[in-house]
């Protein structure tokens, strides 16, 4: 309570923002979501004017990247400002895929974000935060390890078949209370209802942190019919270049970030709000329990993969009257990032996040030249989309990818080559042998957990 006090003390003599309250906090995070599906990053079938809108009203990130290429890891980098490989948290939390005909088995982890970890819900909560998650967890089941046990006060955790948008269950504030669907209400509605209920009954004299992980375009690809039609009516006209289906989800998933943006309008809280969006990873682009979702063009590969397909994210602030509008920001930087950022926003010293740097300055000038210095990936696992275990490491324009298997190295200029197609690791072998040192030593400096090398047969 006195931390809480003296904090907000701090805001209102601060001269940095120069306001009564700090900022309330609503942070989407789309599931599965390409960086390349948004209108506003260039897709020319999708709608999605609500997006697009907040990023005319903010910044839209272009070198935006998550930690992982699946969820349970990207989430917890986002919630801990801690790479994955040093949480040992490294694939998404029912990962048991093998192959057999690999060298290497996958690498040991833990399938669950540890109660001891500190997440931004119980950092902001200590500064006299209001906290709510409306969505996707999957970083733990339990009762210590599940939102209401992480520093959310208000949950609604999607529950049973999460991965249906009917029929589906939705834990309320612990596992004793559970609305069940029974086939009526669309699932990404039902959340952005539970989302729009937070911001009205929060109490205006205190700041809120609203986390509203959709589960959203998440394969199963199941729309609303009543958004569907006008997709396949264009379907032949616009070219078959799109699944209809997914266009669809993601006209629902924008019209509910259209919502919770309205309802802050409403209740004059706009110009006290920063809205974030992203995703966890890239998009699907390959045929999952249906037709292939997305194309990811020109990025290489999708979700599974540490190539940028699987890696980058669309990214969007917006805080009308503090920060530029209708800006680009061409800095990379990484999901781990959002902590050390949102605090120094606060005026809250940086906590000790070697994998995280804050990138605060971007958000006051966008062209600002921030040296992120070098940033990882670890994903030491077969994912359920093809990725075979690898590692990277980009600094500057330059990326290195291994294979874990094999022990095969590429080297990439993205500024020259973002569809990573010409692999330069033989003709800058100093280039690639600095990244490959810089790889190693991160590993070893986080302890991560790398593949199991199989015994040879007899």
């Amino acid at each position: 309570m006195k931390h809480a006090l003296a904090f907000l003390l701090f805001w209102m003599s601060s001269p940095l923002l120069a306001q009564t309250q700090p900022p309330n906090i609503v942070l989407i995070v789309a599931d599965d979501l390409g960086y390349t599906d948004l209108s506003c990053y260039g897709h020319q079938r999708h709608r999605t004017p609500h997006i697009d809108s907040l990023a005319r009203r903010g910044i839209r990130f272009t070198q935006a990247y998550a930690a992982s290429p699946v969820c349970s890891p990207s989430r917890a980098a986002l919630m801990t400002g801690k790479h994955p490989a040093r949480l040992q948290l490294t694939n998404f939390l029912v990962g048991t895929r093998t192959d057999s005909l690999s060298p290497v088995d996958p690498a040991p982890w833990r399938p669950y974000l540890p109660a001891s970890e500190i997440t931004l819900a119980e950092r902001l909560r200590t500064l006299g935060y209001q906290t709510g998650i409306v969505g996707k967890w999957h970083l733990g089941g339990v009762d210590s390890l599940a939102p209401w046990g992480q520093g959310f006060a208000f949950t609604r955790m999607i529950g049973r078949n999460g991965l249906d948008y009917y029929n589906y269950g939705i834990y309320e504030d612990s596992y004793k209370k559970e609305f069940r669907d029974k086939g009526q209400t669309y699932l990404t509605d039902k959340l952005t209802d539970y989302a729009v209920e937070f911001i009205g009954q929060a109490d205006q004299k205190k700041p809120f942190f609203l986390y509203v992980p959709y589960s959203a375009p998440h394969i199963l690809i199941t729309p609303r019919a009543d958004k569907l039609n006008k997709y396949l009516f264009n379907y032949n006209k616009w070219g078959e270049d799109y699944n209809p289906y997914y266009a669809a989800m993601l006209e629902s998933l924008d019209d509910g970030v259209g919502r919770i943006v309205a309802r802050l309008s409403e209740l004059g809280l706009t110009e006290n709000t920063l809205v974030i969006f992203t995703s966890d990873n890239g998009g699907v682009g390959l045929p999952e329990l249906g037709p292939t979702p997305t194309n990811l063009a020109p990025l290489r590969k999708w979700k599974g993969h540490v190539y940028e397909g699987g890696i980058k994210v669309p990214l969007i602030m917006s805080w009308p009257g503090k920060m530029p509008q209708n800006q680009t920001c061409t800095n990379y930087l990484i999901n781990t990032d959002f902590t050390p950022t949102l605090l120094e926003l606060l005026g809250q010293p940086t906590p000790n996040l070697p994998d995280a740097k804050s990138f605060w300055p971007l958000l006051t000038n966008p062209a600002t030249s921030l040296d992120r210095g070098a940033i990882f990936w670890h994903y030491p696992h077969f994912s359920n989309q093809m990725g075979r275990p690898a590692g990277a490491v980009r600094l500057g324009d330059w990326k290195l990818v291994e294979n874990y298997e094999t022990g095969q190295r590429e080297l990439f200029n993205l500024a020259r080559d973002i569809g990573e197609t010409r692999d330069l690791s033989r003709s800058n072998r100093t280039k690639a042998n600095e990244l490959s040192t810089l790889l190693t030593n991160w590993r070893q400096e986080v302890g991560a957990s790398m593949p199991v090398r199989k015994k040879p047969k007899s």
